[in-house]
């Protein structure tokens, strides 16, 4: 079945992840591409999206979208520099503004008309520019304003283009989910037919057609991700598929054989491999985020490779690559998102494994990735399950790794995470973790000073790990664990929690 879709053309905006977002909560499949790398055939889409940007169209290094298959043949919106873009080049124009705008507004005027259907005056939205628009462009039509932003939004007359000042993508603009819908149902006539169980269904057909009776080989994490990318293609070719979980020596506490026995439930073929000695020789040494990382991708795909040899006739490798992975390995002028760390399950294999990859998740983001493992009826703790990075505990221990460290750490997280479960807090928080800190500070526990290791718990809220706030846990809960920390954890003699958001923070530590 084919299904509208939206393209949203990337000019750098830290919310154009979220604009697809909202897009796809509407039940419309929307791609996000780089506006100078649009896709070859953009009559594939049924509207287009312009998103915001860091950069001035007053500026010598503006970006330059090529519009002339899109404006006035497609709907379009155009969002914060998509409609400054329109004004300065189309008529108008764009000054800087003499206070910058950003933050909350509300709207002070709104023309009657379809774009703003159920939408009123004192509706409250998100600025965020330093430039504004002066002048409309040429047949602009004014539709709505706020007390310090005259022309917060128009339309262009005789064609389908709307533009606006501030994002309806963030959850300021109460009513930005609605704006979303007014343009793309009403005034685009996209079909809002883009389902979990859509997703299920055409993914096994696909996975079927595309897979035959060819084996294919799976790294399982313990993960929603890989986890839920394992029963698609468990729906789809059963015994042929076969997973691997690896124990890198880095998990959670407990972890490789209570996730082992969870998927025994799941009728998956699993086969667990404990290499704990092999990652922890690999990380010797090593105290550089980016070295541990390639340290621990290295002994996984040696590890991977080495079991993957022992099946007869593999051909295919899958991976629980998801949207966020593929668009924050992407770099703009190769794409204006910026890359932000490196992963290691985007980007392929070393040519000694003759593998095809296979990503059935690729498409989605992380709240889609859930919906669609519980329209296939998965257990709720697995989908639950807080996200836990590839490289494990090796990025919450700062500094060197050891097997000493790794125990210290493992007994801390349990602590925390099963203190949240206990608190009935564990499900209000999107991801939570300690990291060990490379000080040492004074104690002192009975008649005796100490000198031992401080750790932070990080506990934060989000939709999809993109922006993140930190979560504020009752005094009484931190109280209780640090307690716990200090007296059942040996070596630890100091407790403290991180109230940084992302940005400017990000949620792990390395």
């Amino acid at each position: 079945m084919q299904h509208d879709k939206v393209l949203i053309l990337d000019f750098g905006s830290q919310y154009t992840q979220l604009i697809a977002r909202r897009v796809r909560e509407l039940n419309i499949y929307s791609e996000i591409h780089p506006f100078n790398k649009p896709p070859k055939n953009v009559d594939d889409y049924k509207a287009v999206i312009l998103s915001g940007s860091p950069m001035s169209v007053r500026s010598e290094d503006a970006f330059h979208p090529d519009l002339s298959e899109i404006r006035g043949k497609k709907p379009m919106l155009a969002v914060c520099y998509g409609a400054q873009y329109l004004a300065h080049f189309s008529g108008g124009e764009v000054a800087e503004s003499n206070t910058r705008e950003y933050g909350r507004a509300n709207l002070s005027f709104v023309e009657e008309d379809a774009f703003f259907k159920n939408i009123s005056v004192g509706s409250q939205v998100w600025m965020s520019h330093s430039d504004t628009i002066k002048n409309l462009p040429t047949n602009g039509k004014l539709l709505a304003s706020t007390h310090d932003v005259k022309n917060a939004a128009y339309k262009i007359e005789g064609e389908s283009t709307y533009a606006i000042q501030f994002h309806p993508e963030v959850y300021h603009s109460k009513d930005g989910k609605q704006l979303l819908e007014n343009f793309l149902v009403a005034i685009a006539n996209v079909n809002p037919d883009w389902t979990p169980n859509a997703f299920v269904q055409e993914t096994v057909d696909d996975l079927k057609a595309k897979l035959g009776d060819d084996k294919v080989v799976l790294g399982l994490s313990g993960g929603v991700d890989s986890s839920v990318a394992a029963m698609l293609l468990h729906k789809a070719i059963g015994k042929n598929l076969y997973c691997i979980f690896v124990n890198n020596g880095l998990l959670r506490k407990n972890e490789f054989t209570e996730v082992l026995e969870q998927y025994k439930g799941m009728g998956l073929n699993v086969k667990g491999v404990d290499a704990s000695a092999r990652f922890l020789d690999a990380l010797a040494g090593l105290s550089d985020p980016e070295k541990k990382r390639k340290a621990i991708g290295n002994a996984f795909i040696e590890v991977f490779d080495q079991e993957a040899n022992l099946i007869e006739d593999v051909k295919w490798l899958a991976q629980g690559t998801i949207y966020p992975d593929v668009i924050e390995s992407v770099s703009a002028t190769g794409g204006p998102s910026a890359t932000i760390k490196s992963h290691h399950n985007v980007g392929g294999l070393p040519d000694y494994m003759k593998l095809k990859i296979v990503e059935p998740l690729r498409a989605l983001f992380k709240d889609e990735v859930r919906r669609v493992g519980a329209s296939m009826a998965m257990d709720k703790d697995l989908l639950g399950r807080h996200p836990f990075p590839g490289p494990g505990l090796a990025i919450r221990i700062l500094g060197d790794i050891t097997a000493e460290k790794v125990q210290i750490l493992q007994d801390v997280d349990a602590v925390f995470i099963n203190g949240l479960r206990d608190a009935g807090l564990y499900d209000k928080v999107w991801q939570a973790g300690a990291i060990l800190l490379p000080v040492n500070s004074v104690g002192v526990m009975g008649d005796e000073r100490t000198y031992e290791k401080c750790v932070a718990l990080r506990a934060v809220e989000s939709t999809d790990g993109m922006t993140a706030d930190w979560v504020n846990l009752p005094y009484e809960f931190l109280q209780k664990t640090s307690n716990d920390i200090i007296n059942k954890v040996k070596g630890v003699n100091r407790v403290v929690y991180d109230i940084s958001s992302k940005p400017p923070a990000t949620i792990e530590w390395e």
